[in-house]
């Protein structure tokens, strides 16, 4: 059985342990007592170094933790020395999530059901379908002046059957270990939490997403918090030096730039229509119909297929019309039949690309497929007939 060293002191960062027993050459230990805290509870574990040697993963086999470490570590006394910065700054997003998780409980009656701690940002899902902007702002302004009064935050050891006010009931029996919030949070946690809400620092909601059922915050506390900040303060000042403007101006300026967008592209995809149904008609005009009356335009395009789709639509939209595009990279065809025509451009383009390997299909007005160069011309063929 491993000593957990970080149950009782979160704070311990230096250790001595006797390796128990080495594994994969040496470089999986077992030590009598350790302060490195494994992956577990959606918290990452702990590096730092065991003998000199760097810790790449801290593993939580139930009575005992396995440390996993760059080298070979031979067996003895060796000592332990935690990451500091990385425990630390995990410790505060942590013990942050607690005090969001309560707040929000306490607010609006949102129980969390999840958490994951991840090396930029922290996550909690919430059983809830919505969360409003103003509930999210509030919830982060009450979860800062609980920072701000840094109440004590005390660890304990409770029996499961004794142990009453818990946020999330515990469905585990014998020895709890308590995490306390003063008046506010009681929660069954194992994980490592700093000793006042003071030091968790700024908490900051960064995003708010759905996920199947539930809400996803993503959150933000202490250094990360205050780096995060930081950052949002230089894009946006950027973004004002751009457009000349004072930062509060963006939000007005960049929603009468969007509509101006907005009407540009109904404008360019008017002209567009424009300039399409005046190249129909001039290719209409310059083809020739067949004894039935039926126009065929066969027309070749460098790029994509795409490029003529409101080309072929124009044309469909002619009497008696068929239209053949054919684009040369990506080989592809794009059929356009008229409603008059008595022809079918789905069933016309599949019957030509079956044959070639192609794929495609399409309604009787138009439909679109692809084949391979060497077969371009035979399917070109094909529908033109």
């Amino acid at each position: 059985m491993t000593e957990r060293l970080y149950y009782q002191d979160a704070y311990l960062a230096a250790f001595q342990a006797t390796v128990l027993e080495r594994a994969d050459d040496g470089r999986r230990l077992y030590l009598d007592r350790t302060a490195f805290y494994p992956t577990s509870g959606g918290q990452p574990h702990d590096t730092g170094r065991l003998g000199g040697v760097e810790v790449v993963d801290v593993v939580d086999e139930g009575e005992r933790i396995a440390h996993l470490v760059a080298a070979p570590v031979p067996a003895g006394t060796i000592r332990g020395e935690v990451d500091w910065a990385r425990r630390f700054d995990l410790m505060q997003q942590h013990t942050g999530q607690h005090l969001l998780s309560a707040v929000l409980e306490d607010l609006y009656g949102f129980h969390t059901v999840s958490v994951h701690f991840g090396q930029d940002a922290s996550t909690l899902d919430l059983d809830t379908p919505a969360i409003t902007p103003e509930q999210v702002a509030a919830a982060e302004t009450r979860a800062n002046l609980v920072v701000t009064e840094n109440r004590p935050v005390s660890i304990g050891f409770e029996d499961a059957a004794e142990a009453a006010g818990l946020r999330k009931p515990s469905d585990r029996t014998g020895p709890l270990r308590i995490v306390t919030i003063l008046e506010l949070d009681r929660s069954a946690c194992g994980g490592t939490h700093v000793r006042a809400t003071g030091e968790i620092g700024p908490i900051l909601i960064r995003k708010v997403e759905r996920v199947r059922k539930a809400v996803r915050l993503e959150f933000l506390c202490g250094m990360r918090a205050v780096r995060r900040a930081r950052a949002d303060q230089e894009l946006l000042a950027r973004l004002a030096a751009q457009y000349s403007a004072a930062q509060d101006e963006l939000p007005a300026l960049v929603e009468a730039q969007r509509g101006e967008l907005k009407d540009a592209v109904a404008g360019r995809r008017e002209a567009e229509a424009q300039l399409d149904r005046y190249r129909a008609a001039e290719l209409y005009a310059g083809a020739a119909p067949d004894a039935a009356g039926l126009r065929r335009i066969v027309v070749r395009e460098e790029g994509g297929i795409d490029r003529l789709r409101g080309l072929a639509q124009a044309v469909a939209a002619l009497p008696r019309a068929v239209f053949v595009g054919v684009a040369a990279s990506p080989p592809g065809l794009l059929v356009a039949a008229s409603e008059d025509s008595g022809r079918d451009a789905g069933a016309m383009l599949r019957g030509a690309l079956a044959p070639a390997g192609g794929r495609g299909g399409g309604t009787p007005r138009l439909a679109q497929g692809t084949v391979g160069a060497e077969a371009l011309e035979r399917v070109v063929e094909a529908v033109s007939q």
